[in-house]
C-alpha cells in the first residue's frame, strides 16, 4: 500500500492507495492525519501499518487527488543518511576530496558512516524546490532509498534526495555538517510505501533523470542490489547507543553520482524513481 499526504486550505489528510484507488483513512478516523499517527495507532494494536489500513478500507471514502496537493509523506523528527554504502559513491568522494583515504576506510570499515541530514524545516516534499548552496560551485543530487522507521523499526520505504555540496565537502571532510545540513537540503516522497508492500529492499531499481532548459543532462539508473551493506545493518547501527525518535528517516546511501565536476543549477528540475515506490520530482533554487 502506498500513503500519501495531502493537504488542501489547511485541511491535512492521510491518503491510501490500495485497490487501484485512493481511499481517505482521515474521514473514517479523523486522527490518522498522518504516516506517523497510521504507525503510532499500529504500535499500540500491536498490528503493521498495511494491516490497519486494510481493516479500514471498506469505510474509507475513494477520492481523486493530485500532485500539487502532496505534502512532505512522512513528518520525520530526524533525517540520518548513511554514506559510501555503494561503490560509485566511494569513487566520487575520491575524486572530490584530497583525503580519498578515508572513504575507501569506511567502504572497507565494518562500522558504516551514519551522519544526521535534516530536521522537519530543512525537509521538503514532492514538486517542493530543493537546495543548492550559493557558497558552493559544486553541487549534487543523491538520490537514495529511505528506510520509514517508528521506534526504530522500519514500517515503511519512501524515496529521498540527499542534496549536497560535494566542493565543501571535498575541500575538507571536517566540513561534512555544511555540505549536507542547510535549508531544503533534503526531499522525501511522494509517498510511504508500507514495508510489506516491498518484497526486497536490495532489490530495487533507482533511476534520475536531471532536466535543464527542457533539455535532460543527466540521465541514468542503478539497482539497490549494488549497495554493499543491508538495510537492516544500517538501521542498527542508526539506533546502536543513540535515542532515536519516534519517527525517523534513515538514508541507505547514494546510488547515483553525476560524472566530473557537473552541478545543480536554480531552475534545473530533479526526478529520482524506485521501483515499486514512486517519482520524487523537485525543481532547484539557489539558498
Amino acid at each position: 500500500m502506498r500513503y500519501y499526504r495531502t493537504e488542501r486550505n489547511g485541511d491535512a489528510r492521510l491518503l491510501v492507495v490500495a485497490r487501484d484507488r485512493a481511499h481517505d483513512l482521515t474521514a473514517v478516523k479523523p486522527r490518522l492525519r498522518s504516516f506517523r499517527d497510521l504507525a503510532a495507532a499500529a504500535d499500540v494494536a500491536d498490528s503493521s501499518v498495511d494491516a490497519l489500513a486494510a481493516a479500514l478500507l471498506d469505510d474509507a471514502p475513494v477520492v481523486e487527488f493530485s500532485v500539487v496537493d502532496l505534502e512532505v509523506p512522512v513528518r520525520a523528527e530526524e533525517v540520518w543518511a548513511a554514506g559510501v554504502t555503494y561503490e560509485i559513491s566511494e569513487q566520487a568522494r575520491e575524486e572530490e576530496s584530497g583525503m580519498a583515504d578515508v572513504y575507501l576506510d569506511v567502504y572497507d570499515a565494518e562500522r558504516p558512516e551514519i551522519f544526521f541530514k535534516a530536521t522537519p524545516s530543512r525537509t521538503v516534499g514532492p514538486r517542493e524546490a530543493v537546495g543548492v548552496r550559493g557558497d558552493s560551485d559544486w553541487n549534487v543530487p543523491e538520490p537514495e532509498l529511505g528506510l520509514v522507521l517508528y521506534d526504530g523499526e522500519t514500517v515503511g520505504y519512501t524515496v529521498g534526495n540527499d542534496v549536497s555540496s560535494r566542493a565543501i565537502e571535498g575541500e575538507n571532510p571536517l566540513y561534512l555538517p555544511q555540505a549536507k545540513v542547510y535549508d531544503r537540503c533534503c526531499a522525501l516522497g511522494p509517498c510511504v510505501v508500507g514495508a510489506g508492500g516491498v518484497d526486497d529492499p536490495h532489490d530495487l531499481g533507482i533511476s534520475m533523470r536531471i532536466e535543464r532548459d527542457g533539455e535532460t543532462v543527466f540521465d541514468d539508473a542503478t539497482s539497490t542490489a549494488e549497495m554493499a551493506r543491508t538495510c537492516e545493518e544500517l538501521a542498527a547501527y542508526w539506533r546502536a547507543h543513540n535515542a532515536v525518535p519516534e519517527m525517523g528517516v534513515l538514508l541507505t546511501g547514494t546510488s547515483l553520482v553525476p560524472e566530473g565536476e557537473f552541478t545543480l543549477q536554480p531552475g534545473d528540475s530533479v526526478r529520482i524513481d524506485i521501483e515499486g515506490i514512486g517519482e520524487l520530482v523537485n525543481p532547484v533554487v539557489e539558498v
